[in-house]
């Protein structure tokens, strides 16, 4: 699909980018199909396993200067362990919509609650084998936030200049890149750099 996240690498040099069904939380997962219609669920790790298509949700957090928050991944991640990520998100679970998964994700992840999203647009990509319908929102807030030790090993805000460095220089996920660059596309704020 055009404009779908890279396929099996990130533009930067870093960690081996690494699929570890075995790391996986024992939770069951929306699965889908290639229109993204729900077929069923699956245990987390047979979903990585298998490569099943799955719903994410992705978040944009930005504060009111327009600084964009970054995460670093813990090691332990069943995939792209160690990665910074641009977005709060994750796997919607069984029984779950998208704006649902988002928000249990924000309180998961930063401890954030009771906040607005922005609804921004779906996507369809492929990474590592692994298969995604994802639903991209944004949202505001301040922090200082609670961050989730058991995926999130630190975290802080950035310019999104200062961002689009770490993406040329650090490894991060290629899902919140894709995400980051086509919200900015749709903007008009890439000019004279690459979009999504």
């Amino acid at each position: 699909m055009a404009g779908a996240p890279p396929n099996d690498r990130t533009p930067a040099q870093g960690p081996v980018a690494v699929v570890n069904p075995g790391a996986s939380p024992q939770e069951e997962v929306t699965i889908v199909d290639e229109k993204n219609t729900v077929l069923g669920s699956a245990l987390r790790a047979v979903m990585r396993r298998d490569e099943l298509i799955h719903r994410a949700a992705y978040v944009l957090v930005f504060n009111s200067r327009g600084q964009l928050f970054v995460q670093e991944r813990t090691l332990t991640k069943d995939i792209f362990p160690g990665y910074l990520d641009l977005c709060a998100g994750g796997v919607v679970l069984a029984g779950e919509g998208y704006e649902e998964s988002a928000l249990r994700e924000l309180d998961e992840e930063l401890g954030v609650r009771d906040v607005g999203l922005e609804f921004l647009f779906d996507f369809y990509g492929e990474y590592l084998g692994q298969r995604v319908w994802g639903r991209a929102f944004s949202c505001t807030a301040e922090g200082p936030f609670i961050l989730q030790p058991e995926e999130v090993s630190g975290g802080s805000f950035h310019s999104i200049d200062a961002v689009m460095g770490m993406i040329e220089e650090k490894p991060c996920t290629p899902d919140s890149i894709h995400v980051l660059l086509r919200y900015l596309g749709d903007r008009g704020v890439l000019s004279g750099r690459e979009k999504a």
